[in-house]
């Protein structure tokens, strides 16, 4: 039989052909958003600042916030600190490259995000080697540096656009007739976001008086902006040292000037509005975060990173203090349109409205029961008297809950000095028993052995303290230094659970009347329970206390946690006895605390933070001096 030759030029043979191509082009096309729909859940985090300040914990919990509210699928996020402000230079880059070499080798990365332009640069230089072909958003990058950095088509992020006439508009708005400018911040060089500023300063600041303290030592920052001239205003960026050799946090470094400053401080970060500054155009850190979250779950949805344009961030807002608007006399139409003002104090007829009329009703009955009221007085002395002796037993009893919930702790934290005495007293037995001692060496051994003792006392006294029972002490007491000494008592356990802790202390003291003991009972349940709701992160755990005067007549201490909040329908419920959500806990801890606090004339409540993590809110009324 010979060979049959088909027949490609028929019609009906080249119908055949064109409709198995275009199913074969089809099935091409699906390839890539099939690849794409397998991408990794994980998205690896690298901030080139430190971890621990608030600014990154800030965006890390918006990011955070926004992952977690995507419940399609879980993902995985990886935290990296590359802390480029204290560490730089082509050796310590060496050995980061190296150390993410090694860690990440068997991580499958579906999106890298960047938090600045130091940190977007060198993923850049190491991708091809470390995360071929990853897809990054980048966030904290400005327009200058966007424009350097000429970045391939599968990247994509917000640009931050800070202007420094924008904060010199708001001095003008704050400082009728401003005639000085004064800018205080590390140089402009060394600036994550705001090294554009120093090119913009002879042009924004035409027609004004300038005193630059740019890279001036911390020493010399607090002595100038404590006597500067009438119809000043501070600018002021970022300081990350004392630019002697101390490294600081950004936040202690603001509050190390606000201290200082005898005028009013435009700031450009959102935390910082809180310390003593009275606002200004402000970066809103859980916004960027927010933002990155955003882009990199479109991403891992299946979206080509090509495909998402990088745009301007909106993540810059007017934000003002009204405590230090009124301090320095500025009225709010002079503000910026649509500016948002933050601890505003209520007029006293809309915070006391229904009390007024109730005292007016009250005074319209009480002259036909004056004589039943005596005697209802003298049976409610009676009965407040054995509450507060019930109190006092009661959180007696819980105190030495906690503290069998501590002794591991406490156990721990009291062996090392012991072991450590015990350790010197054989060796001092040893030196002595030696044909010729070395009494100086003796009196050293002593000496340690003295610190350790004195360190174990320290540690007895505040179990001590912890544990005795008083009678309900009503005096004078700083709620600072009340506040400051749970943290510093609990610190031991936090960092066994590797969980952050915090304090920021109203700038100036806070005294309150009441009893220090049963306070600080009520700040370690919050902190404890505030722990306990973050044992089953993996990372990012901090808890933060802050003081502060709402208004001048009461004080507020907040108990914020990076946790996973508490759920709406429980929020009035916390608070009730016997309410829990631990396997093992009693549910009445909160209920105590609630009764110390209204026992001082005060009141507790629980929110939910907007960028995520519950916070606890204590109001006591300052004593009168």
């Amino acid at each position: 039989m010979g060979f049959i030759e088909p027949n490609f030029g028929s019609d009906a043979m080249i119908a055949r052909i064109s409709a198995l191509s275009i199913c074969v082009a089809l099935v091409l096309t699906s390839l890539p958003v099939t690849a794409q729909d397998g991408r990794s859940r994980s998205i690896l985090v690298l901030d080139q600042s430190q971890s621990t300040g608030v600014f990154f914990l800030q965006i890390f919990s918006g990011l955070r916030a926004r992952i977690d509210a995507d419940t399609s699928a879980h993902t995985t996020i990886f935290s990296e600190s590359l802390d480029l402000s204290r560490f730089d230079g082509d050796a310590y880059h060496e050995s980061l490259r190296r150390h993410f070499s090694e860690k990440y080798r068997d991580k499958d990365i579906g999106v890298i995000v960047t938090m600045g332009s130091g940190a977007l640069e060198l993923v850049l230089r190491w991708r091809d080697e470390l995360w071929p072909g990853i897809p990054i958003v980048f966030g904290m990058v400005d327009e200058v540096d966007h424009a350097r950095l000429k970045l391939p088509n599968d990247v994509t992020g917000s640009i931050l656009r800070t202007r420094l006439a924008d904060s010199i508009g708001v001095a003008r708005a704050v400082v009728p007739d401003l005639e000085t400018v004064v800018f205080v911040g590390d140089h402009w060089d060394r600036q994550n976001i705001f090294s554009s500023w120093g090119l913009e300063v002879p042009k924004a600041t035409a027609g004004l008086n300038v005193i630059d303290l740019v890279g001036a030592t911390m020493a010399e920052v607090r002595k100038r902006v404590g006597a500067l001239p009438a119809r000043s205003a501070i600018i002021y960026s970022a300081m990350y040292s004392d630019g002697e050799g101390i490294y600081l946090s950004p936040a202690k470094a603001f509050e190390l000037v606000a201290e200082k400053a005898n005028r009013p401080i435009i700031v450009a970060a959102e935390p910082l509005v809180a310390l003593g500054s009275i606002g200004g155009p402000v970066i809103v850190p859980r916004l960027i975060g927010a933002d990155a979250a955003k882009r990199a779950l479109r991403i891992l949805h299946g979206e080509p990173a090509s495909s998402i344009p990088v745009a301007i961030s909106h993540a810059a807002k007017p934000i003002f203090n009204w405590l230090q608007m009124e301090r320095w006399g500025v009225s709010e139409s002079n503000l910026p349109s649509g500016s948002e003002i933050r601890f505003r104090e209520p007029s006293m007829w809309a915070k006391y409205r229904w009390q007024t009329l109730s005292v007016a009703a009250v005074l319209l009955i009480q002259a036909g029961l004056i004589s039943i009221l005596l005697h209802e007085r003298h049976r409610r002395a009676n009965a407040e008297r054995k509450s507060r002796n019930s109190l006092t037993e009661l959180a007696h009893a819980h105190r030495q809950a906690t503290a069998g919930e501590l002794s591991s702790t406490i156990a721990h934290e009291l062996n090392q000095p012991l072991g450590a005495i015990l350790t010197n007293t054989e060796t001092a037995e040893l030196i002595l028993n030696s044909p010729s001692p070395n009494l100086s060496e003796v009196k050293e051994i002593l000496a340690d052995i003295r610190r350790d003792d004195i360190r174990a006392s320290e540690v007895i006294h505040r179990l001590r303290s912890l544990l005795r029972r008083v009678p309900f002490e009503d005096k004078v007491i700083d709620l600072n230094d009340t506040v400051r000494k749970v943290f510093e008592f609990l610190s031991v356990q936090a960092s066994a659970r590797n969980i952050a802790l915090y304090f920021e202390p109203s700038g100036k003291p806070l005294q309150v009347k009441g009893d220090q003991v049963q306070l600080q009972q009520v700040i370690m349940n919050l902190i404890v329970n505030s722990m306990d709701a973050m044992a089953a992160m993996p990372n990012g755990r901090a808890v933060i206390g802050r003081t502060e005067v709402n208004g001048g007549s009461s004080a507020v201490v907040s108990i914020l946690d990076s946790g996973p909040g508490i759920p709406d329908d429980q929020l009035n419920e916390v608070f009730d006895p016997f309410f829990t959500t631990k396997k093992q806990g009693m549910g009445i801890g909160l209920s105590i605390s609630r009764t110390i606090v209204q026992a001082h004339k005060g009141r507790i409540w629980a929110e939910n933070q907007s960028e995520g993590g519950a916070v606890f809110r204590l109001s006591l009324p300052l004593a009168l001096s």
